[in-house]
Formats: C-alpha cells, structure tokens, sequence
C-alpha cells in the first residue's frame, strides 16, 4: 500500500469537510473493495475518511410499512435482525449468502450500493423492492442510482446514510454463484406489491436492470407455471465463467426458482 492519512470523523459534516480539504479522499465503509483495491495498487487515495464513527447509520427501524436500514449496517447484522425476517424473510438468505464471514462482518449494505459491482447481490434486490436511498443532500430512487459498472449517480462528496424500503407482498432472490468468490453469475431478486411486479437481474450485465417482459408477465399472472419468454443474450455478458446464452437461460430457470417460496 501507498502512504495514506487516515480520519475517523464523528459525524456526516465533519466527513463532508474533510472530503472537501484532501487531494484525492475516499470514504471508508466495511473497505471489501477498497482495500483491496489500494493493497493491489489500483488506487492510491492520499485520504481515508472512515464512516464507522458516526452514530445512526447503523440502525435498522421499522416505520408502519417502510424499513430503515442504515447504510452503515453489515451484511451479517442484516441476515441477523428480527424485523427484516419478520418483514422481509428473504433478505435474511440473501445476506447469508454474501462472501464468507470476514466479508459478512465487515461489508456493509451502503458499501455494497455505491461501489455498484454489477455482480454483487443488493444492488438487484434493491432495484426490484420499492426503495429510496438517502443521502446527506437528497433523496434517490432505487431505479436512478445505478448508471453503469461501478458507477453511480452519487456525486463525489455525496454520503449513503439509509434506505428505505417499503415492505413487500413477496420477496425473493436466487443466484447460480460463482464458487470461488460467491459473487452472482446471474442473480434474479423478484419483488410482488399489490398489482405490480418487478423483476430485477445482477450478474448478467454490466449493471444490474430490471427485466421489463419478465415483469409484466408475472404482474399479469404471479405463477411459477407460466412459461417465461427468455431475455436475449445480445448485451449480456460473456466471459470465462458463462456465456452470454447461458446466462439468459439462468435468467428464466432462476426466476422459476425463486417463484416455488411464494
């Protein structure tokens, strides 16, 4: 690693001053990308900003039919909290399946979001649920933020604090992970609220997006029996782990999947 200043600031205007005073800042949440990006030496920020400090970003609360959840929560915290499994059963399976344990302890929801790693479960799942993603400026919807790999439409200094996620009739995700690293070949998250389904895709394309002939179908008729039209493989990606054909496949044989918990 290159020679760094490390600062542990207590709350979000003392992180944005800092941001604003350094060379090059990044902002330090569980660190699962970062670090490991700055040990390989793909980047050299010459300022951490660790988030951990500041209270509340970290809780998770239930408000009449929407959860909070702070962005500073772990993945582990998440799979271990009574009202998302009361609420929201299968978050709990989606974040038990994320990593191994380091990467459950210390990864966070927020860090997950904003880094925006095509592959990576939550951006899916938050795509598919009905979801505003608070940050220190503003409020976003969940279909905004993510603009292209590893890119978001948060500007430089902007900070996650929370999402609120409205409770759905139905949830669920499924992914075919890929073995070594658990990262989503493909991950289909499915979200059903009264007359709306949709139905969002990580894994198989350079962001996550909501497949739109999967969603009306399954608005029109919420069944595992229906016979699902394949997405096209043209713009879906293809490299050593799958084809962009097999790919498209798992896109239904998952979706069918997920549908057998409702």
């Amino acid at each position: 690693m290159y020679q760094f200043n490390f600062h542990s600031p207590k709350n979000i205007d003392d992180a944005i001053n800092i941001y604003n005073s350094c060379e090059d800042p990044k902002f330090l949440a569980g660190g699962m990308t970062l670090l490991a990006s700055m040990k390989q030496r793909l980047i050299a920020p010459s300022d951490l900003i660790d988030l951990r400090a500041i209270n509340n970003l970290s809780e998770i609360i239930l408000n009449k039919n929407t959860i909070k959840i702070g962005a500073l929560c772990s993945h582990y915290k998440i799979a271990s909290n009574n009202i998302i499994a009361s609420k929201i059963n299968k978050m709990i399976k989606l974040a038990s399946g994320i990593g191994d344990p380091a990467v459950r302890n210390m990864g966070t929801i927020g860090g997950s979001l904003a880094n925006s790693d095509p592959a990576a479960d939550w951006p899916a799942a938050i795509l598919a649920l009905k979801c505003n993603i608070i940050t220190n400026n503003r409020s976003i919807s969940s279909n905004e933020i993510f603009t292209n790999m590893f890119e978001t439409c948060l500007d430089e200094s902007e900070i996650i604090t929370e999402l609120d996620i409205e409770i759905p009739e139905f949830f669920n995700y499924v992914k075919f992970p890929n073995p070594a690293s658990r990262y989503a070949i493909v991950g289909v998250a499915i979200a059903k609220y009264e007359n709306k389904v949709s139905v969002a895709i990580s894994g198989a394309s350079h962001t996550p997006f909501i497949a739109k002939e999967l969603s009306e179908a399954l608005t029109l008729n919420f069944s595992n029996n229906i016979p699902l039209k394949t997405i096209p493989s043209d713009g879906l990606n293809q490299d050593i782990h799958a084809t962009s054909e097999y790919r498209a496949n798992l896109i239904d044989v998952l979706t069918k999947d997920a549908l057998k918990a409702y």
